[in-house]
């Protein structure tokens, strides 16, 4: 048998360990939010976006990043690729935080449950990629269960697939940008461009009757809210050393821990209303993932016969 077996196990094992721990993340930031209160949404962003970049700038001159970040300042298309990125992100946290704050978090979690089948409708029509049948019968279902939140539940999701959108083609845009851009330089480049917004948000947020809430709530409060650029950065960081690590069938069926910790928060720990006709919604949700899990779980047994090395 090969001799390379065991550190393959160790490598997978920690690629394992990194993205779960990414996800376990994301699926608690809801209730670190909810304990910035009274700090409204616009002002959690823009003190996201700048602690990120000051919390990266750390970790490049922890990790002798400076010079990887250089080469890519010098490629104008690579720069063009993080920024869009930077937007897209921007929406996305924008978005979430919005939604967790006004007392919608179980519809923030309905968008990270679609964003797996999502993200197969963009690999399909960006990049021309040929899906399996099972697939299909998963987006057909996703696609059933949005009909049936907004017709029966009269309100259209737009948080869900906000969220949907913009995270999908941000991943759309960084399997682009490959191993060109490392982790770190991405989200250092990605939140220098929303430097500006997030200084224009403070500003306006100053203009208000309530004003700017850091330092204004106690030096508890102003921890917690410094602490938004490593909650931020941290889980982004995991997720990418997960994903060099382990297949996307393997990230495919960890990724769905987000969305059913943030279900679980909204309707069980916050009390967030689950009428019927958003019952049945979220039940064909979860038959659609289930047929994509299926998908994954017999494609992955596929490559692994495919890939079985000989004994030696």
């Amino acid at each position: 048998m090969s001799l390379t077996t065991p550190a393959i196990r160790s490598t997978q094992s920690a690629g394992v360990a990194y993205a779960g721990g990414a996800y376990l993340l994301w699926g608690v930031l809801p209730l670190y939010f909810l304990l910035l209160a009274p700090t409204g949404p616009w002002e959690v962003v823009a003190w996201r976006v700048l602690l990120s970049f000051v919390f990266c700038g750390i970790l490049l001159t922890v990790t002798r990043g400076w010079k990887a970040l250089g080469v890519i300042i010098r490629q104008p298309k690579l720069l063009g690729w993080t920024a869009l990125a930077g937007v897209l992100i921007y929406v996305n946290w924008q978005v979430f935080l919005i939604g967790t704050l006004t007392g919608h978090v179980v519809e923030t979690s309905l968008g990270y449950f679609i964003n797996p089948i999502a993200t197969v409708l963009l690999g399909v029509f960006v990049l021309k990629e040929r899906i399996r049948r099972l697939q299909w019968a998963a987006i057909g279902i996703a696609t059933v269960a949005v009909v049936v939140i907004v017709v029966f539940y009269s309100s259209f999701p737009w948080i869900a697939l906000s969220l949907t959108a913009s995270f999908g083609v941000y991943g759309l845009i960084k399997k682009k940008i490959g191993p060109a851009v490392d982790a770190i330089s991405g989200l250092t480049l990605e939140s220098f461009w929303l430097i500006p917004i997030a200084v224009v948000q403070l500003i306006l947020v100053a203009a208000t009757p309530a004003g700017i809430t850091m330092g204004q709530y106690g030096p508890w409060h102003a921890a917690l809210l410094a602490f938004a650029g490593v909650a931020t950065a941290v889980p982004l960081l995991l997720f990418a050393a997960g994903t060099r690590r382990i297949n996307l069938t393997v990230i495919g069926m960890i990724q769905f821990v987000t969305p059913v910790m943030q279900f679980i928060i909204g309707a069980a720990v916050l009390g967030e209303p689950m009428p019927l006709e958003r019952w049945l919604g979220f039940i064909i949700v979860w038959i659609a993932i289930a047929v994509f899990v299926i998908d994954l779980l017999l494609a992955g047994r596929r490559g692994r016969r495919e890939a079985r090395p000989e004994l030696v």
